[in-house]
């Protein structure tokens, strides 16, 4: 089996070195700059609590090079699409497959889906269809990862915490293909849930990830003090009621209230989100993919999200003014 990952640095650094070291595939790297040099220099190297793990992975910025594969998995910031969709296509055979793990809302997500937004075309994440003629929803395999890690150097990768992967068809169905990759997942260590409502799985990671990850960039705090201060959580509540309301109207519905989901990120500690690491780093943030395409969904489905907008607002003056 050849995989190919797109992206190798936190969560994509995590992915490739653990399929390799389970030895059941044959991995390559789409990666370029600083970090396709490390790469190829040094190997994959990716730290946690059990020691470093060093991956000599194929790796290339040319597409072409690497040649079709049987699985690709997209794990860039959604800002970085862009540039995927303009040179993914040779990793392409007749029928390759694409795990998506992108945070926020993906390319792919209302293709056969969401209530009064069905068929629509969210421009806030792919703008002009590029991504969908490259990656149409046809090759998707849905995914959503929920794991922390961060890429303190080029080809270098700290995993903190977490282990988990929920991948789907887009139509919740068994496949031959969708059961491939799982077994590949799940003997390179991850903890894989397969879904028949990835939708779902995004929406409600999404859910979580709007309103703190803008904020702690905004602010330079990490999660706890966002949380910690009565005013800001008042504010991420009334957003997360934006959002909730729209994931009703799409067919993505949310049970817990917004405390709930306080609850649930608190005991994950106090943590540095990955658009605080990106703000420190100097790296264009991920909003689009966020807070973007809930404002847009939000006009498709007739939802206001005045609490949604004013952090969308700030966070792109803010980054605007860097």
């Amino acid at each position: 089996m050849r995989i190919c990952v797109i992206g190798a640095g936190a969560i994509g650094g995590v992915i490739a070195a653990r399929i390799d070291a389970a030895g059941d595939a044959e991995v390559s790297v789409l990666a370029r700059g600083a970090t396709l040099a490390a790469v190829r220099k040094r190997g994959l190297r990716v730290t946690s609590a059990d020691g470093t793990l060093t991956a000599r992975v194929a790796a290339s910025d040319d597409a072409a090079e690497l040649g079709p594969q049987d699985f690709v998995i997209v794990a860039v910031k959604a800002q970085s699409m862009p540039g995927v969709a303009a040179s993914a296509a040779p990793l392409l055979g007749e029928s390759t497959a694409v795990l998506s793990t992108l945070n926020g809302v993906p390319w792919w997500f209302l293709d056969g889906f969401g209530g009064p937004a069905f068929g629509c075309h969210l421009d806030s994440v792919d703008p002009g269809g590029a991504m969908a003629s490259v990656l149409p929803a046809a090759r998707v395999i849905g995914g959503t990862v929920h794991l922390s890690a961060s890429s303190p150097a080029p080809g270098e990768v700290s995993l903190r915490s977490g282990n988990g992967l929920i991948i789907g068809e887009l139509d919740g169905s068994s496949t031959a293909r969708l059961a491939a990759l799982a077994g590949v997942l799940r003997a390179a260590g991850l903890d894989v849930t397969v879904s028949e409502r990835i939708r779902d799985d995004v929406w409600y990671k999404l859910w979580g990830n709007l309103t703190l990850n803008p904020i702690c960039a905004l602010t330079g705090a990490s999660t706890g003090p966002a949380l910690d201060d009565d005013l800001v959580r008042g504010l991420i509540s009334a957003a997360m009621l934006e959002a909730r309301e729209i994931g009703a109207r799409i067919g993505c519905p949310i049970a817990q209230t917004p405390q709930d989901r306080h609850a649930v990120t608190r005991r994950l500690g106090d943590f540095v989100p990955s658009m605080l690491q990106d703000a420190r780093a100097g790296r264009p943030l991920e909003l689009d993919a966020l807070t973007g395409a809930v404002r847009e969904l939000g006009a498709l489905t007739g939802v206001p999200t005045p609490f949604v907008d004013a952090i969308h607002g700030l966070t792109r003056v803010w980054m605007s003014a860097r």
